[in-house]
């Protein structure tokens, strides 16, 4: 059975609907990623999944239970024990100490048990800061602190509001690495942001526009074309800047799609280590396809067509992701196996070039 149910959800605030008629389901183990504008209804979907709200009108069901037929103290119990909750405002106790706050989650599911509430914090990197007070931690020290007081029950569901909210990049980049951690483990993950980039990582995304959901609009072929755009920055950064590893320092894409070059990581593309990305084996050969193609569009666009230099890279680009094997390679035959594109950037060579050898 899917972990959470929701039937003809709404909630209404007065006269006006924060969520209208919202139905969803929710696997177990599933990364699901709720997207849309402020004053969507994001928040209030999450506060209602966890128990922290009620609905107007409609049914959740969550890990079996239907929480409206709950009394409070059982709803109470219910979040302690299957829910992990992680805040973009930390909610700390700001006169307990980073492993007193963990402790306190423990309290109210069972008994605190301090051993395991200091593996906890140093599962996320803060063995150091055990006895700190929540003013004495940076901001992303304090989220990490709420990434292993939602952990330390170990939750079925984890439920987190907008985590990278208030974070830099280093920090958000730490943080989303410990959420992809709890999902590749089993857990299930709903995650409510506005940041398109941390939304890519989840598995599935939907948006909620007006208290309206809909399955999020970006495509898998679009995420396809997004990952070789990438690998084709890296080639050429390696080709122009004479470096392997590339410094993602010095790749404008790096930054705009930083979750992108995460999941592209964890799917075997590259290695990505302190900063530094190499292409793998596998990364390498499907980088070599995207640039043979991208220059050999180039070349078409150019020798056929007569288009100037300034032009090519954004009409290749528009039309290489169109283009199959099997094209690109009649392309090259028709072309005579051109060595280099009109920029004077070498093209691999492909099947059609090796036979002719």
């Amino acid at each position: 059975m899917p972990i959470i149910e929701i039937e003809n959800l709404s909630k209404r605030y007065g006269e006006v609907n924060a969520l209208d008629h919202v139905s969803l389901s929710v696997e177990r183990g599933e990364w699901i990623a709720v997207m849309g504008p402020s004053g969507s209804g994001k928040s209030t979907l999450l506060n209602i999944i966890g128990g922290l709200d009620s609905a107007s009108e409609g049914r959740v069901t969550a890990d079996g239970q239907d929480l409206a037929n709950l009394p409070p103290a059982e709803v109470a119990r219910f979040r302690a024990e299957k829910i992990g909750f992680v805040f973009q405002q930390f909610h700390l106790v700001p006169y307990l100490t980073a492993v007193e706050n963990v402790m306190l989650a423990q309290y109210f599911h069972s008994l605190a048990d301090e051993p395991e509430a200091e593996a906890a914090l140093r599962r996320v990197g803060l063995g150091n800061r055990l006895h700190h007070l929540p003013a004495q931690l940076s901001g992303g020290e304090q989220q990490r602190v709420c990434v292993a007081r939602a952990l330390i029950n170990q939750p079925n569901l984890i439920l987190a509001d907008e985590p990278t909210g208030n974070l830099d990049e280093v920090n958000e980049a730490i943080v989303m690495g410990l959420i992809t951690d709890l999902h590749r483990e089993g857990h299930t993950i709903v995650l409510v942001t506005h940041d398109p980039e941390v939304g890519r990582m989840a598995e599935r995304r939907i948006e909620l526009h007006h208290g309206h959901l809909t399955e999020a609009g970006a495509l898998l072929h679009r995420e396809e074309d997004l990952v070789d755009d990438l690998l084709h920055a890296v080639w050429k950064a390696r080709e122009e800047k004479h470096v392997d590893p590339v410094p993602a320092a010095i790749l404008p894409e790096y930054v705009e799609s930083r979750a992108t070059f995460n999941l592209m990581a964890v799917g075997g593309w590259i290695d990505l280590n302190d900063g530094l990305i190499r292409l793998t084996g596998k990364g390498e050969e499907r980088a070599k396809l995207e640039i043979r193609r991208h220059r050999l569009a180039e070349c078409l666009f150019h020798m056929t067509f007569g288009l100037g230099l300034d032009l090519l890279d954004e009409n290749a680009h528009q039309i290489e992701h169109t283009l199959s094997p099997q094209v690109t390679e009649k392309i090259c035959l028709f072309l005579k196996h051109p060595p280099t594109c009109p920029h004077g950037s070498p093209i691999p060579k492909g099947t059609c070039c090796l036979k002719g050898q």
